[in-house]
């Protein structure tokens, strides 16, 4: 899936290129990208996480829920029991955060308890991130 992506991605870039050399945006471009992003990290997601995450706000599942995780403090739902290490880290859950995490989580805080198979592959950890994203409270309209 992933080289699908980076092709898609990749002949993306060229017509941006091509139109942007010209003076002329591509309209939605960045949205149909991140959104390609979105779709790939779910996939990835249910692919190694699902397991253990759930999605829904105030659930947990054999870790916690990771619905509105990101630009949150690490450690901090109620109702999860949480290694002592990750709730003395400090840690915000930030973009570039989670994306340590999802490849390395032993390395980024140390003696933490979450048995983690590491998603090695950068792209992958941004995908995931771009669909980690997604899991927050819509504005009201």
């Amino acid at each position: 899936m992933k080289h699908v992506l980076a092709s898609v991605i990749a002949a993306t870039g060229l017509c941006l290129a091509a139109t942007v050399g010209m003076g002329q945006p591509l309209p939605g471009w960045a949205q149909r990208y991140g959104e390609a992003e979105q779709v790939a990290g779910k996939q990835i997601f249910y692919n190694h996480c699902v397991a253990c995450h759930v999605l829904k706000r105030g659930a947990h599942g054999y870790g916690p829920s990771l619905y509105g995780v990101v630009n949150r403090q690490a450690g901090s739902l109620p109702g999860f029991a949480y290694s002592d290490a990750l709730k003395k880290s400090g840690l915000v859950w930030t973009e570039d955060n989670l994306q340590k995490w999802i490849g390395n989580n032993a390395a980024l805080v140390p003696n933490t308890l979450m048995p983690h198979v590491s998603i090695s592959d950068p792209a992958e950890q941004i995908y995931v991130v771009a669909f980690l994203r997604t899991l927050k409270p819509r504005p009201s309209q």
